[in-house]
């Protein structure tokens, strides 16, 4: 066997950095969770609606549990595409206001699929500085040529198009909410500067979908922007509580990633149950239609008690509630004192966010009653004063 002398070498130099992870094992999901014999709020969890245990989801679940069995035994090439894939594109499209949709096994499977099946060697992709690490993996898989914009700068975003040549294709990539801040990007300014450089444009909303626009269509809906945005990409494992990824987008593009994106040709298709979850979720969003409106209200309420108290939670506008500490091992502190009174704030750091920028990334979610709120505010209050962060 080759020495692995190295890996533990790497290990220790990340424990010593304070940048070392580890997984633990939960006995649920959700807004609140059990470990052992105790209760915790929850605020690390991205299933935003409170949906991954919704009576409707489960019941559609297994639904298609039982009449297709667990797998879908093949890929969509094969044999793998069943009704309820297809059922489930054709409403995520309408969902979304697209002429279609298709479905990828993951969000990450998405960005590193779509992006290398429309962009080459001879290409440029211009995204900003803190997209998804998919999406600039998948720039690299790709081969073309990554430009990174200031983020949420529209006007380094313009300087950076006019420096490129004009030869090769261009693709503009960003967030409509960014997942580890909850800031909005400026869809609008980004979309006319692309148009007017020739150039396409994805946004990946998989922290939007569920959450904004109308009945949870996300921002690039909200904002009638469908004619201007390329792909909308989303995922199936936030605000919906289950899992998968989908892009929507126009007929042809659809038939050019059914033929170019690997990770679709050669990935078996979702499970129909995992399908059946993701439309009983979609049933509940269309029905419902204020329970994004509901959450995003909790989570401004809760943003702005924090505000008020002294603490820095950048420029969240959305479900999404950073609180910036800085030092790595300051935020592990107080990650862990936020588990010893009974709630769950998991410590980002580097490299999921730029060195320096620590924090205890809140995700507020319906499971959370204003009581829970308040409650949570309190402590998170009590322990940042304790810690010199006020």
């Amino acid at each position: 066997m080759h020495d692995e002398a190295w890996i533990t070498e790497r290990l220790c130099d990340l424990s010593k950095r304070h940048l070392d992870r580890h997984v633990q094992a939960y006995m649920e999901a959700g807004g609140k969770i059990r470990i052992g014999k105790r209760t915790y709020l929850n605020f690390s969890s991205n299933d935003y609606l409170n949906l991954a245990r919704h009576p409707d989801v489960v019941k559609k679940a297994s639904q298609a549990l039982r009449i297709t069995g667990c797998g879908a035994a093949a890929s969509r090439l094969l044999t793998g595409t069943l009704t309820w894939h297809d059922e489930l594109e054709q409403r995520l499209a309408r969902y979304k206001g697209y002429p279609c949709a298709l479905l990828f096994g993951s969000g990450f499977l998405a960005n590193v699929g779509t992006i290398p099946a429309l962009m080459g060697r001879n290409d440029y992709v211009f995204a900003d500085k803190l997209v998804h690490a998919s999406i600039v993996d998948a720039v690299m898989l790709s081969r073309a040529k990554l430009y990174r914009f200031r983020h949420n700068d529209v006007e380094h975003l313009e300087q950076l198009l006019k420096k490129s040549k004009t030869s090769g294709r261009r693709l503009v990539v960003t967030e409509s909410v960014f997942g580890m801040d909850g800031d909005l990007a400026p869809l609008q300014d980004i979309a006319h500067v692309a148009q007017r450089h020739g150039a396409m444009v994805m946004v990946d909303e998989a922290h939007a979908t569920g959450v904004f626009g109308p009945k949870g269509g996300g921002l690039v809906r909200e904002w009638g922007l469908e004619s201007m945005i390329n792909i909308d990409l989303g995922t199936l494992s936030k605000a919906f509580g289950g899992y998968g990824g989908f892009v929507s987008c126009s007929q042809s593009m659809r038939a050019f990633l059914i033929n170019r994106a690997r990770s679709f040709i050669y990935s078996t298709a979702l499970p129909p149950s995992v399908v059946g979850a993701a439309l009983g979720a979609l049933q509940v969003t269309e029905e419902s239609c204020d329970l994004g409106s509901q959450l995003l209200q909790n989570a401004a309420a809760f943003r702005n008690r924090l505000e008020e108290s002294g603490l820095k939670t950048g420029n969240s506008a959305s479900q999404i509630v950073p609180i910036m500490v800085g030092q790595n091992s300051k935020v592990l502190t107080i990650s862990q004192k936020l588990r010893e009174q009974g709630i769950i704030g998991v410590a980002i750091r580097p490299p999921t966010v730029p060195r320096g920028t620590a924090r205890i990334r809140l995700s507020v979610t319906l499971a959370h009653s204003k009581r829970d709120l308040e409650h949570a505010g309190r402590v998170i209050i009590a322990i940042a004063r304790n810690e010199g962060l006020l």
